[in-house]
């Protein structure tokens, strides 16, 4: 089953948010396996993430790579991801 995950960081910039992207298009796992959508929303300064992803295990599976990218980049968080199960989705 599908999930979308909200993420929660403190005080996210655009040059960090840009610098994980960064590290993660340069590995040979991006983009991750399940991941169907990545946005990211807000003002600098207060960006926010939600992903949609085929599984909370492959979400799982992609932690111990993507959690080193954040910790470098200085992202904390201010609360765990929320997960959600997906109802519908509808596509353009």
């Amino acid at each position: 089953m599908s999930i979308v995950v909200r993420f929660h960081p403190k005080n996210l910039t655009a040059e960090q948010y840009d610098a994980v992207i960064r590290r993660e298009e340069a590995t040979e796992t991006y983009p991750p396996d399940g991941r169907e959508y990545h946005v990211c929303f807000g003002t600098d300064g207060d960006l926010h993430v939600s992903e949609v992803w085929d599984s909370l295990d492959h979400l799982q599976a992609y932690g111990p790579i993507l959690t080193p990218m954040l910790a470098d980049a200085g992202i904390e968080f201010s609360a765990e991801p929320e997960v959600f199960e997906v109802h519908n989705t509808v596509r353009r």
